[in-house]
Order: C-alpha cells, then sequence, then structure tokens
C-alpha cells in the first residue's frame, strides 16, 4: 500500500516546473489583441468557410495563404471557435504546447535516467527563455517541439514494447510537424533513425521492412495536403503565399527550406544577405517568366505596403514600400538598434554563434553543463560494449541537438525563435547529465569524480559572460549572484568530495541556482514585452516596435464602407501588413495584392481587368512610390492601368490628408504599437483611387 501511494505522490518539482511554464507563457497575454497580425488575419478567415479554413487563407475573400501550412493555424482557428476570437486564444495553443512540452521532457527522462534527472529535465525546459517567449505568440515553433516530442515518446515506447506501430506513430508525428513549419521538423529526423537502429530490437528482416514502413509513412504524412493543394486547379484555391510558382512543394523546400540555409533570398520576396541587410526591395526581384495570368481564381490588384516585415513572413526591403501602417524595418533586424548583430540580430555565422551575444541569451546557458554532462553519460561505454538504454537515449539527444546547432550557426536566414528546436535537447541532456555526473562524484572515484564541480563553474562562468553584457539594463546583480552561488556550489563540492556524507540536495542545489539566470530571462517578455512576430528573450528597452500591428485609419475604413456596394473586396493594397489591421477589424476581404511583403507575382493587369470588370473590387489605395509588389515589370504594368484608368478620391474625404482619426491595429506587450499613419512612410502618403466595373475595356 505505502508503495502505491508512493507512486502516485505529487511532484512537487514538476508541479514548480509546470507553474513556472504557466506564468512564463501565460500571464499577460490578454493585453496582446492581436499578437503577429500576419496569422491572426488568417486565423480571423479561417473561421469564416471551411475553404479558407483548409487552405490557411490569409484573407476572407480566399486571395492567398500565409506562408506556412495549416495545422498550427487549424489549431488557432479552434481554440477561437471556442473562446472566441481574441488574441489570448490565438496564442493559448502555444502556450499549452509549451506546458506540454515541459511535462513531456519529464516523462521522456525519467525511465531511463530516474527521477532527479526528470525533474531537473523538466526546469530547465521550462527556464529555456526562447521558448518561454515564443510561447506568448502565435507563431507555430512551440506546437511544433511539442509534436516532435511527443513522435519521441512514441519512438521510445515503440522500442521498448518492441512495437511496429509505435514506430510509424513516432515517423507519422515528424510528418505531422512537417505541416506545421516544413522542413524545420527535419532536424529532428537523423536523432529518430540513430535510435532505431541503435535499440530496435528484432530480426533484420523486420527491422528494415518497418523502417522502410516508417520512412514512407513520413513521407505520406508530410505531403499529404501540399499534393492535394498543389492539385487544385489554381483558379479554385487561394495563391500560395510566398511561393513563386504557386506551389507548396516549391514553398517546402525553396523559401522554408534550401534559402533557410544559403540565406538566398532574391527569389523569394525577401531579404538577402548579400545586399548589406537591405535586401531587394519588391520591384528589384528577379522575376520569374511566364506570369501573365492570374494564378489565384479570387485575384487580387495593386496597393502600397510599408516596408516592414513579418516576424516569419518574407521579407521587404528596408527600401521597399511606404505609405502604410507600421512602414521601416523593425527593431532588432540589425542588432540593439545599431548597425552591428547580423541579420534579424542573429549575429555572424561561425563555430561560436550560439555564443554570440546575440544568441546566447535564447538557448545557450546551459550548453557548457551539456558537455560535461555528455561526456559523463558516454565516458563508461566501451567499443563493442551492449549500451545501456540511457547511452542509447543520450545518442538520440545528441543526434537531435548537435545538427541544430551545426544548422543555425551557419545558416544564412533565421528568426532568434528558432532557436526553441535547441530547448528539448538541451533540457533532456542537462537532467540526465547531471543524474550520471552525480553518480560519478558520490563515487569518489578517478577523474570523473570532478565533473560535476568542474560543469557547475564552467556554467557559472559563461553566464557570467553572458550577463556582464547587460549590466548596463538590467545592473550588476544578478550577475554577482549567479557567481556566488555557482562558484559557492562548486566550492562546496569539491569541500564535500572525500566527505563520508555527500547530499544529493547539495549537487541538485547547483543545477538549480544556475537556472535562476535563464529563468529570469524567460520572465524578460513579460517584464518587458516583446515583438509578437520577432519573439526573442532578453532585457532592454521595449521591443515591440517590430510587431506588425499597423494602424486602421478609422475614416477610410468609413468611406469604403458607406462606398462599396457589393463588391467582393472592401479595397486592395500591396501587402499582408497593409491589409491585415483591416482584416482583424472588420472581417471583410482585403487584398493582399502581392502577398506578405507585396513581392509575390500573383497579379497581371489582365486579372486586374477581370476582377475590376466582373464587379469585384473598385478601390486601391497606392503608395507615393507608386509600385503594386510582384516585381517591377508586373506591379508597374498594374499601377499604371490602374491610374490610367481610376478617378483619384479627395483625400479629404477618406481620411488621407491627416494623421487623425487612426487607431492601433494591435499591441503586444509593452511599448509602442510600432504602427505609423497612412501618410507616414518614405514617400510621404497614399492615394486612393476608385475604378468602376466598365473601366478599362478589353
Amino acid at each position: 500500500m505505502g508503495i502505491t501511494k508512493s507512486r502516485h505522490r505529487i511532484d512537487v518539482m514538476l508541479v514548480i516546473a509546470v507553474l513556472l511554464a504557466v506564468f512564463f507563457s501565460v500571464y499577460g497575454i490578454w493585453d496582446d489583441q492581436f499578437v503577429n497580425a500576419y496569422y491572426t488575419s488568417a486565423v480571423k478567415s479561417m473561421l469564416q468557410s471551411f475553404h479558407n479554413f483548409f487552405y490557411a487563407s490569409f484573407d476572407p475573400g480566399g486571395y492567398v495563404t500565409v506562408d506556412k501550412p495549416p495545422v498550427a493555424f487549424w489549431l488557432q482557428t479552434l481554440s477561437a471557435m471556442i473562446f472566441g476570437f481574441h488574441g489570448w486564444s490565438v496564442i493559448l495553443p502555444q502556450a499549452l504546447a509549451y506546458i506540454g512540452s515541459t511535462l513531456m521532457i519529464y516523462v521522456l527522462m525519467k525511465p531511463a535516467f530516474g527521477i532527479w534527472a526528470a525533474r531537473l529535465a523538466s526546469l530547465a525546459m521550462a527556464c529555456m527563455p526562447v521558448a518561454a517567449a515564443v510561447a506568448r505568440t502565435n507563431n507555430v515553433d512551440s506546437l511544433l517541439v511539442f509534436t516532435l516530442l511527443l513522435g519521441t515518446w512514441m519512438m521510445f515506447r515503440g522500442i521498448r514494447q518492441k512495437n511496429s506501430g509505435w514506430i510509424l506513430g513516432a515517423f507519422a508525428m515528424v510528418g505531422v510537424g512537417f505541416n506545421i513549419k516544413m522542413l524545420q521538423a527535419y532536424m529532428v529526423v537523423p536523432a529518430f533513425y540513430l535510435l532505431y537502429l541503435l535499440s530496435f530490437r528484432t530480426g533484420w528482416k523486420k527491422k528494415w521492412i518497418t523502417l522502410t514502413g516508417a520512412t514512407a509513412t513520413l513521407a505520406v504524412v508530410s505531403l499529404s495536403w501540399a499534393v492535394i493543394v498543389d492539385s487544385v486547379p489554381a483558379s479554385e484555391r487561394p495563391y500560395i503565399g510566398s511561393s513563386q510558382t504557386n506551389s507548396v512543394l516549391e514553398l517546402a523546400f525553396g523559401y522554408n527550406g534550401v534559402s533557410r540555409l544559403t540565406g538566398n533570398r532574391g527569389t523569394g520576396g525577401g531579404m538577402n544577405p548579400g545586399d548589406g541587410g537591405k535586401g531587394f526591395s519588391p520591384g528589384e526581384q528577379p522575376q520569374r517568366s511566364g506570369s501573365n495570368t492570374v494564378q489565384s481564381g479570387t485575384n487580387g490588384s495593386g496597393g502600397a505596403a510599408p516596408g516592414n516585415l513579418n516576424g516569419d513572413g518574407p521579407g521587404s526591403s528596408s527600401r521597399g514600400f511606404s505609405g502604410g501602417p507600421g512602414g521601416g524595418m523593425p527593431p532588432g533586424m540589425n542588432g540593439r538598434g545599431a548597425a552591428g548583430g547580423g541579420m534579424f540580430n542573429t549575429g555572424s555565422a561561425g563555430p561560436l554563434r550560439l555564443f554570440q551575444q546575440e544568441l546566447s541569451g535564447q538557448a545557450s546557458w546551459l550548453l557548457p553543463f551539456v558537455l560535461m554532462g555528455s561526456i559523463a553519460l558516454l565516458a563508461g561505454w566501451r567499443w563493442r560494449q551492449e549500451m545501456t538504454d540511457g547511452q542509447k537515449e543520450t545518442l538520440f539527444w545528441l543526434a537531435w541537438l548537435i545538427p541544430v546547432m551545426g544548422f543555425f550557426s551557419i545558416a544564412g536566414f533565421f528568426h532568434q525563435y528558432y532557436l526553441v528546436m535547441m530547448g528539448p535537447p538541451i533540457a533532456a541532456l542537462t537532467g540526465a547529465g547531471w543524474s550520471s555526473m552525480w553518480k560519478d562524484y558520490r563515487s569518489r572515484e578517478g577523474w570523473r569524480s570532478w565533473l560535476l564541480p568542474a560543469a557547475i563553474l564552467g556554467t557559472t562562468a559563461f553566464e557570467a559572460f553572458i550577463l556582464q553584457a547587460y549590466t548596463d539594463q538590467i545592473g550588476p546583480l544578478l550577475l554577482i549572484v549567479t557567481l556566488v552561488v555557482g562558484i559557492g556550489s562548486a566550492a562546496l563540492l569539491v569541500i564535500y568530495r572525500k566527505a563520508e556524507r555527500r547530499t544529493l540536495a547539495l549537487a541538485a542545489a547547483g543545477l538549480i541556482l544556475l537556472l535562476l539566470a535563464p529563468g529570469y530571462w524567460s520572465a524578460t517578455p513579460i517584464i518587458y514585452g516583446q515583438s509578437s512576430q520577432l519573439p526573442a528573450a532578453g532585457p532592454g528597452e521595449s521591443k515591440g516596435g517590430g510587431r506588425m500591428t499597423g494602424t486602421v485609419n478609422e475614416a477610410l475604413l468609413e468611406y469604403l464602407t458607406e462606398h462599396n456596394t457589393g463588391e467582393k473586396y472592401l479595397f486592395a493594397v500591396s501587402s499582408a501588413q497593409s491589409a491585415a489591421p483591416y482584416i482583424i477589424r472588420t472581417g471583410n476581404a482585403v487584398m493582399a495584392m502581392g502577398g506578405y511583403s507585396g513581392s509575390d507575382p500573383i497579379l497581371t493587369v489582365d486579372g486586374v481587368k477581370k476582377l475590376v470588370q466582373d464587379g469585384k473590387i473598385k478601390y486601391f489605395l497606392l503608395s507615393g512610390q507608386g509600385q503594386g509588389g510582384m516585381g517591377r515589370e508586373s506591379s508597374s504594368d498594374v499601377t499604371a492601368w490602374i491610374k490610367a484608368n481610376a478617378t483619384e478620391v479627395p483625400a479629404s474625404e477618406w481620411g488621407g490628408g491627416s494623421d487623425s482619426g487612426q487607431t492601433n491595429g494591435g499591441s503586444s506587450g509593452s511599448g509602442s504599437s510600432g504602427g505609423g499613419s497612412f501618410r507616414g512612410g518614405m514617400d510621404g502618403g497614399t492615394t486612393l483611387y476608385e475604378i468602376q466595373s466598365g473601366a478599362g475595356g478589353e
């Protein structure tokens, strides 16, 4: 009876880890109205029809999709259906996924490494700053991580039970991850293959049959949605946002695939590192030939867009469109308000990139501890000696971590919050490494008994290195506390190494105290605010200015609503940045003619003629620059046709002559809204054009 009670006793440390995750991810999210407006607009649109829901359409008209597969947005939409359409309701699935990941790490670690390893691993996961930051937004990475951990649980279960069905399920979950964020999910595939080959005990024939089936399952689940969508005629579905050929497969392996490694964004409507961090303006993008027809059945038209960037959408140029809300380059693109820091504040590519100031505070705090722990975990293994379950799982987590670290060390284009992929293996190896080093320390024999105090001392030094760069923002107290408790813990471990009684509490406390600094970093999005489309942890000035919230011109909205005579689209602009606030506010169809950044090759002159002649649209908001996205040639032709066949609406009628009467399209955390006025931007204003259905002829 006592054993039964012990097994069902609540683990207080696990409860603490979960409560920390709840606090870091949930506290204050009710203040965030529209989060990452690009994705929130999609949820608003997906609530309106199954057509929009299935394709993850950015706009209610079903004109263009967002730049990611739909699974995460399906969950966000279901949350909005249950709880109502709010900022917090679209954040909730990601927050729950982060909390679930904290629990899942505990479940994964306990069988092979014991309860203390599981406890410490779950605490490390809860105090992973980048995981906490991204969980407070509707970016999809938290859901991706939880999905991959669920697949890991299936893999571990299948191996322990020698059950092929669980193995197939594990690879299927990676396929689901592909339908959350495409090739980023495949970062764990080498680890899955390695663990399977090392650990699945059966005959070689069955082993290879199962592996072939698992690979086929991975491929089928991964490509299922993409193949279905690409098989639908372009006239019957939205254009695939951020692709250049209206193809999900091209999006997956191009913009969301190889381009992330090479940084070559020249054909993706985005930034090119070789352009000095300024990128191509949409009119300068190399264009694919043959884009002479409208490729989406719902079509679009020219407009204006700011030169802003969504956190995960394709980037427009710092020289890009103006005249819309939120114009300009977001903070953090080139460092903390300075010219350095690399693109999107990700540092300089190289073997030490993850230890540079730009990235180290996001996920790297415990890497020295992980290194020492991995040595302890694998030190006892000898060639041709059967590996223990713990050693095999250690290799699994290393096979997850090392390729991810390698990718981010050399990748040409990514955002800080992508580093959440490092969270699970770092947390797991922290807990497992502590368990192994504690056993070696307790034995008091050989060099391995020194690993635990050395790991604590080395991690203390690295955390101090990170903290010293921020003393101007947060003062020296945290740095001093970290040094005192870290050095003190290591010293006590050395002093008590030969003692007869060495307390487990002292050894565990040394690691737990090292979580103070990353724990504080995990709370910085609450303390200082953060960008909802470029989430990142860390202290300093408010980081709210980079989000794509934009503004709603109340006078413009009133004018367009009053003068709509049944047209499908309220009006057209070039990009999602300008369209999103109006979609969220009204639920009406607003066209982002060139997709996210205004550079998708969707619309042509023939397409805009047909839209006007069919009575689907009559208003176009063009910037002072006068281009409509989709590349230089296409946009200039579309813009020229609009101006030649349209009537300019006097600014005094729609509120274009002042900044008054505008409301912020949403906010995130503390700090400024990041929005601008319709007269703001580099070219000094926008013009509203009206075209009647009979204009232009054939």
